[in-house]
């Protein structure tokens, strides 16, 4: 709710409590989207060492080891060249259910 009696016109007053409004308005969307924006930021992970989501080992053994899904695959160059599908499968069963993937011998996503 937004007054002004400055003026002697009331259609002065009108329009200057319009401005005002609308700057009221547009602060509390401001806000409202710093709020948005604040509350992602903060649910992001640090970036420190050892926090990191994969872990590819090339000598003296070969393996690719996911850490949020525990998913390890011997073949590196598959997933050098760019087959990523085991590891977007492992997540989505892990961000799914929160199992890791196979590991109660199904390998597929939940019906739902």
């Amino acid at each position: 709710m937004v007054q002004c009696q400055n003026e002697r016109s009331q259609h002065k007053n009108r329009d200057m409590a319009m401005k005002q409004l609308r700057a009221r308005l547009y602060e509390h969307e401001l806000a409202k989207r710093n709020a948005a924006e604040k509350k992602i930021e903060d649910n992001k992970a640090d970036i420190n060492f050892g926090s990191q989501i994969r872990s590819y080992v090339l000598a003296p053994y070969r393996l690719i080891k996911d850490h949020r899904t525990k998913l390890g695959i011997g073949d590196v160059d598959r997933v050098l060249d760019g087959d990523m599908e085991p590891f977007m499968h492992a997540w989505l069963v892990w961000k799914k259910t929160g199992r890791i993937a196979g590991a109660d011998g199904k390998e597929d996503l939940p019906e739902s």
